[in-house]
C-alpha cells in the first residue's frame, strides 16, 4: 500500500485505465480487501444490487483456460496465430473481478442497481491504483455467451456487467483528452444567447 494514500481528487484525475500490465503476480488477499471498501458505494434503498466472482492466482489461470474453450474462441473460428493475440489481451493481467447485477423486471430499479454497480466498479478502481494496481473495465462479447455465463454460474435473471481485469504495470498510459465544462454543461434559464 502507499505511504500516503492519495487524495480523493488525485485518485480521480491520475488513474488510467491500463491494458498492458507486465505480469506480476498480485497478492491474492489485496483483491477482497479493496472489495470490502469498496461496497460503501452508494445504492438506492441500500440494495446492494451485485455479486461478485474473484479469479486470482491459480483460479486467474483456469479462467484464462476457460476464456479459450468459452470466450474467444467460441465467437468464431481463429487460427492458433489469431487466438494467441486475442488472449494477450487477458494473458497479461494477474486477475480478474466479474461484477453481476440481477436484471430486475422493474426499469427503475434495474437502472438503479446498474448506476450503484457502476459505482462499486468505480471505487474498486480508485481503490486499487492507490495501491498501484492498476485495473481495466472490460465488456468483451463472451460475457453473454451462455456457456461462460453457466460456467461463472450466472443465473437467470442476472447479468454480467464488468470483466475488471487487475494488473501491475510499468508504463502509465497518456490521458485521453475529456470535454471542457463550456462543452457539458448548461445553466438551467440561461439561454445561449446571454
Amino acid at each position: 500500500m502507499n505511504e500516503q494514500a492519495l487524495s480523493v481528487r488525485e485518485a480521480i484525475v491520475k488513474r488510467r485505465s491500463i491494458k498492458n500490465f507486465n505480469g506480476q503476480p498480485i497478492e491474492p488477499e489485496i483483491i477482497p480487501e479493496i472489495i470490502e471498501d469498496a461496497v460503501w458505494a452508494p445504492n438506492h434503498g441500500n440494495r446492494n444490487p451485485w455479486r461478485l466472482i474473484v479469479a486470482a492466482d491459480e483460479q486467474y489461470e483456469q479462467l484464462l483456460e476457460v476464456l479459450k474453450e468459452f470466450g474467444v474462441a467460441n465467437w468464431k473460428q481463429l487460427s492458433d496465430e489469431d487466438l494467441d493475440k486475442q488472449m494477450k489481451k487477458f494473458t497479461s493481467a494477474s486477475a480478474a473481478v466479474f461484477i453481476i447485477v440481477p436484471e430486475d423486471a422493474r426499469q427503475k430499479e434495474r437502472l438503479e442497481d446498474f448506476a450503484a454497480a457502476s459505482m462499486l466498479i468505480q471505487n474498486i478502481q480508485l481503490l486499487a491504483w492507490d495501491r498501484g494496481i492498476g485495473t481495466c473495465w472490460k465488456t468483451p462479447p463472451f460475457l453473454d455467451n451462455p456457456k461462460f455465463r453457466e460456467r461463472l454460474d450466472v443465473q437467470p435473471g442476472e447479468r454480467i456487467i464488468s470483466m475488471l481485469q487487475f494488473g501491475y504495470f510499468d508504463t502509465l498510459p497518456k490521458a485521453a483528452p475529456r470535454k471542457t465544462n463550456e462543452e457539458i454543461i448548461t445553466y438551467f434559464g440561461v439561454s445561449e444567447e446571454e
